[in-house]
C-alpha cells in the first residue's frame, strides 16, 4: 500500500500522524508512506526525524478581515494554492498513493482536495471538538472522516457517517504505574498537582500557578510540578519563585522549562492544570486525571474552550476560560478539589470513561479500509 499522508504546523496535527504512520509500518513493513508538509514548520524536521520520507509544498491559510493588508494577503494566497495545486498533482503522478490522509494543518487541504478531485481514496482526521475549517470544507467530499470525539458532528457535513478514532497518544501513558511512579518522585501521601502550559509555557497558567504556590509554600500536603516553558520571556519563573518566599531546595515545589517524563509525571498526579489542546486532552483521558483547565482564547474558532467542554460537560474538569480568570477564583477552585480526595477520584473515573486506548490501531483500520 502506498499512502500519502498531509500534516503540519503543530505537533496536535504532526504525533497523530505519526502515530498512525508507525502503526501501518508495524502491520506491513512494505508499506510505503510519503509525508508531505511545509518546509518551514515542525514538520520538516520531525518527519524526517522520524525516519519516513518527506515532501515540502507552500500552503497558506486565508485571513478573516477585510483589512487592505488583509485583502492582499488572501490574493497572494489564492496564487499560492494555485501553484500548490498543481505541484500536488506532479506530485501524485510520481508517487501514484492508494490513499491520501490529511491530519490537519494549512497544508492538509490542498493535498487532500486535490486527491479527491483525482479519484483517489482519501480520508481525514480531525483532532478538536470543533473542527477547523479545511475539515469542515472537505469532510463533504472525502471518503472517511475520522473523529477523535463525537462533538465535531454537529459541525460538519459529511460524504460517508463519521468514524470515531480517538487520538493516539505516547505508548508509555498507558503502561506507566501510578504507585511506582509516586514512589520515584517522592510524593508519598501528598496530593501532586502537575502544571503546564504547553511546549512554550503560558503566561496566564505561570502566574495561576505560581499565585497557588504561594499560598501553599507552608503547606507540606500538596506537592507542585509545572512546566514553565521553553519561551525566553518565562525563563525567570524561578526567580519569581524565590522572591515569594517558595523554598525549591525541599523537592516539595519543583519547576522546569520543559519535563521529560511526561508519562511518569501524568502517572503520578492527582490533578493537573493545563491549557485544553486535544493532544493534552487524549492524553488526560487515557490516564484518567482530575484537571482545571484553561483554554487558550489565541486559537481559530476558540476551539480549545471546546475541546475542554468535552471533559467538562461529563464532570472530569473543572474548565475556566481566561476571561473569567481570577487568582483567587482560581485558587479557590483547585482547593476545593484538592481538599476532596473522593472527588478527584470521580473526576478521573469520569475522565477515564472518554478514553480510546487503541486509537492509532482505529486509525489504521481507517485507511487500510480504503485500500482497493
Amino acid at each position: 500500500m502506498n499512502v500519502i499522508i498531509a500534516a503540519g504546523g503543530t505537533g496536535g496535527h504532526i504525533n497523530p500522524a505519526l502515530a498512525a504512520a508507525q502503526e501501518l509500518m508495524r502491520r506491513d513493513p512494505a508499506t510505503r508512506i510519503t509525508f508531505v508538509g511545509s518546509a518551514d514548520k515542525m514538520e520538516a524536521r520531525i518527519v524526517p526525524a522520524a525516519g519516513f520520507d518527506f515532501r515540502a509544498i507552500r500552503a497558506e491559510g486565508f485571513i478573516r478581515k477585510f483589512t487592505p493588508k488583509a485583502v492582499l494577503l488572501n490574493i497572494q494566497a489564492v496564487f499560492i494554492a494555485i501553484v500548490t495545486g498543481l505541484k500536488v498533482r506532479k506530485l501524485f503522478r510520481e508517487l501514484k498513493p492508494d490513499v491520501v490522509v490529511g491530519f490537519g494543518g494549512y497544508v492538509s487541504g490542498p493535498v487532500v482536495r486535490r486527491a479527491a478531485r483525482m479519484g483517489i481514496p482519501t480520508a481525514i482526521h480531525e483532532q478538536n471538538s470543533y473542527p477547523g475549517v479545511a475539515n469542515k470544507l472537505l469532510a463533504p467530499v472525502v471518503d472517511r472522516t475520522m473523529l477523535t470525539t463525537p462533538a465535531p458532528e454537529k459541525y460538519m457535513k459529511f460524504k460517508n457517517p463519521p468514524i470515531l478514532t480517538g487520538l493516539p497518544v505516547r505508548a508509555g501513558i498507558l503502561t506507566a504505574d501510578r504507585d511506582a511512579a509516586r514512589e520515584r518522585l517522592g510524593v508519598g501521601g501528598r496530593v501532586l498537582i502537575l502544571s503546564f502550559g504547553g511546549s512554550l509555557g503560558a503566561k496566564t497558567i505561570n502566574n495561576s500557578m505560581l499565585e497557588l504556590m504561594r499560598r501553599h509554600a507552608e503547606d507540606d500536603r500538596v506537592m507542585f510540578i509545572h512546566s514553565y516553558g521553553t519561551y525566553s520571556g518565562y525563563s525567570d519563573f524561578p526567580e519569581k519563585l524565590r522572591a515569594a518566599g517558595i523554598d525549591t531546595d525541599s523537592g516539595r515545589v519543583r519547576a522546569a522549562s520543559y519535563l521529560e517524563n511526561m508519562d511518569e509525571l501524568l502517572a503520578a498526579a492527582d490533578l493537573v492544570v493545563s491549557r485544553a489542546g486535544a493532544s493534552t486532552l487524549a492524553e488526560l483521558s487515557v490516564a484518567g486525571k482530575a484537571s482545571v483547565l484553561i483554554p487558550s482564547p489565541n486559537v481559530t474558532e476558540n476551539h480549545q474552550y471546546h475541546n475542554a467542554m468535552t471533559l467538562g460537560s461529563v464532570g472530569a474538569a473543572v474548565v475556566i476560560e481566561e476571561k473569567d480568570l481570577t487568582p483567587d477564583g482560581f485558587c479557590a477552585a483547585v482547593e476545593e478539589l484538592i481538599s476532596d480526595p473522593a472527588k478527584l477520584a470521580q473526576m478521573g473515573a469520569e475522565a477515564r470513561k472518554t478514553a480510546v486506548d487503541d486509537s492509532a490501531s482505529r486509525i489504521a483500520d481507517v485507511i487500510s479500509g480504503l485500500y482497493r
